[in-house]
């Protein structure tokens, strides 16, 4: 029997931050866990509705940790709606979104669970079925793909 030819894959860390450019963020904070199936992010005042007889969804985003501020209005083809069960136990149906995903340079598509994750830790969830034979996680490091820039504060003040 021939030996598995090994493919080396690039390392990302237990979060990173990422770009969806689909729909509009150019760095959000996920949490990857390979304990998960499937990715999530945050969205909030979610409605579906039908365009050109294909079911669509619109909501809403704040794609910065602990802030409630520049919050992204989003529309996303709806891919189907998913009994999730979520870390509590308790299922709950949900819409899925495909959208393209960027981290370490790479840009593929992921589906993502919209819900309410205002009380997680993190805005976004990379499940494992996103980075599948693509990265290897290094639980014990983040930010193998670098952090942003911190936007600096201006001086509101008058300086006399």
């Amino acid at each position: 029997m021939a030996a598995k030819k090994r493919v080396e894959l690039p390392i990302i860390g237990w979060r990173e931050w990422v770009k969806l450019p689909d729909l509009g963020i150019n760095k959000i904070k996920a949490k990857v866990d390979s304990g998960a199936r499937s990715s999530s992010i945050h969205a909030f005042n979610i409605k579906t509705f039908h365009r050109d007889g294909e079911q669509w969804v619109r909501f809403s985003i704040h794609p910065i940790q602990r802030s409630k501020m520049d919050a992204l209005d989003v529309e996303a083809k709806v891919l189907e709606s998913r009994s999730i069960k979520s870390s509590n136990g308790i299922a709950k149906i949900r819409p899925v979104i495909l959208t393209k995903i960027e981290l370490l340079g790479k840009i593929w598509e992921v589906e993502l669970t919209l819900a309410s994750r205002d009380n997680m830790g993190f805005r976004m969830l990379l499940g494992r079925e996103a980075f599948r034979n693509r990265f290897l996680v290094d639980c014990g490091r983040s930010y193998y793909g670098g952090k942003p820039e911190k936007q600096k504060k201006t001086n509101t003040k008058n300086r006399t």
